[in-house]
């Protein structure tokens, strides 16, 4: 009792609520209606997911205010009374956040607020976030929707603008969330059609087994390496990486892969012929600052002799059955750059149980634990202790040791490994 009279907290819990809308009321009679006419059972239909909203505010009343008129309107309500706490209690399942700017320790400059919105925008990319902020203080909400805010709603509240604003704000969350997933769908489609890009079928040889496999570091990427049966014992590959990731390297990659395809239905066998002509060919077909790196082969069962070109490419190790090592090095710039270009070509012979190995660079470039990059030295190390009985072998378990350095870390580029092991 103060001066003699009681004291009701629930009244003064009332009177501290604003009203609920009365579009809240006009929604309820129209519903009670339906219900009451009932007169035959029916199989209730499955109730939609209620929306999830993190409500975040220093003030009591305000958060029983918000959390009244949100449950009314049919949302599910978490709330906090802290940054902190909000920052616990966010998750991926929320579908939007409503945070007051301005807590206890500064009521005025809304740095607590912003500090929060920056926080919960860095965890939760897609997360709609509205704020709160009071009357006339234009300069916040603007710095708010700089840092990632959806939209903003000005104290004291109307309930039907607020009401209005979450609304909006999941309709966005529920668009972009359609777009997302028709995006990914799409790329998946792409990821099947280039994994169909990779040679399928190999031709089998009597002195020579070749393999080769991808990791893309997306979901497409700009690698390719393919192989060609040219009869009589003649075996041609390629192992290229075109510049750039993602979508855009891949359409350059299946540019460059119907290229080659198409110089051997035309029946070239010759090496710089092949390569000048495709050089050509990509370069009138891609914008003018994508380029190709390329390794080239070509191998003769009769003579054991391998002929290829390494267009800026990283150098292949062959490894010798007798202990020694050469690197395959550049015999011509990149492919693509200018439209005339100049290629030489040389040789070496393969004896039994000698190994080349050839990479793109997103092998060198794998990422550590200690952060630094594994580098071609690091790489080389792998290709060396890389074991198998066959070059399919040797591929995946260099490929095991690759993904072992890296320690399940996203990969920073596609990363593709060619074996050659002669018999």
């Amino acid at each position: 009792m103060a001066g003699g009279v009681p004291f009701d907290s629930r009244r003064e819990q009332k009177l501290a609520v604003p009203p609920v809308t009365a579009d809240f009321a006009i929604n309820r009679e129209r519903i009670e209606p339906r219900v009451a006419f009932m007169t035959e059972p029916t199989i209730p239909a499955t109730p939609a997911r209620r929306p999830r909203i993190l409500v975040s505010d220093d003030q009591p009343d305000i958060l029983t205010a918000l959390e009244l008129l949100l449950k009314f309107n049919g949302y599910q309500i978490e709330c906090v009374d802290s940054p902190q706490n909000a920052l616990l209690t966010a998750d991926a399942r929320f579908d939007l956040a409503l945070l007051d700017l301005n807590y206890t320790r500064d009521t005025t400059s809304g740095k607590e607020g912003l500090e929060l919105l920056a926080e919960l925008r860095r965890r939760f990319e897609m997360l709609p976030i509205v704020v709160m902020t009071a009357w006339g203080n234009v300069e916040l909400a603007v710095e708010a929707m700089r840092l990632g805010a959806s939209d903003f709603v000005q104290k004291p509240w109307d309930n039907t603008r607020l009401l209005e604003t979450v609304k909006k704000g999941l309709d966005w969350a529920a668009a972009t969330r359609r777009v997302a997933q028709a995006a990914r769908s799409e790329l998946d489609i792409a990821r099947h059609v280039q994994e169909k890009l990779f040679p399928q079928i190999l031709a089998p040889l009597a002195t020579l087994d070749y393999a080769g496999r991808c990791v893309p570091a997306r979901v497409v990427g700009g690698d390719y390496y393919d192989f060609f049966d040219e009869g009589s014992g003649r075996l041609a590959g390629v192992l290229a990486d075109v510049s750039g990731k993602g979508v855009a390297a891949a359409m350059l990659m299946a540019n460059l892969q119907a290229l080659f395809r198409a110089q051997f239905e035309a029946g070239l066998d010759d090496a710089a012929e092949i390569l000048i002509t495709v050089n050509r060919l990509f370069h009138q077909a891609s914008p003018s600052e994508q380029y190709v790196t390329l390794f080239y082969f070509d191998y003769t069962e009769s003579t054991r002799l391998l002929r290829y070109s390494n267009c800026g490419h990283p150098a292949p190790l062959l490894m010798r059955a007798s202990g020694g090592e050469e690197r395959l090095e550049s015999t011509a710039t990149v492919v693509g750059l200018f439209p005339k270009w100049k290629c030489e070509t040389a040789t070496t012979t393969l004896a039994p149980g000698d190994r080349v190995v050839a990479f793109t660079d997103g092998a060198t470039d794998c990422v550590l634990e200690s952060g630094e990059e594994l580098g071609e030295d690091g790489f080389l190390n792998l290709a060396r202790e890389a074991q198998g009985n066959s070059a399919s072998e040797l591929v995946e378990d260099t490929l095991r040791k690759l993904a072992k350095c890296g320690g399940g870390r996203d990969l920073v580029d596609d990363q593709t490994v060619v074996a050659l092991l002669a018999r």
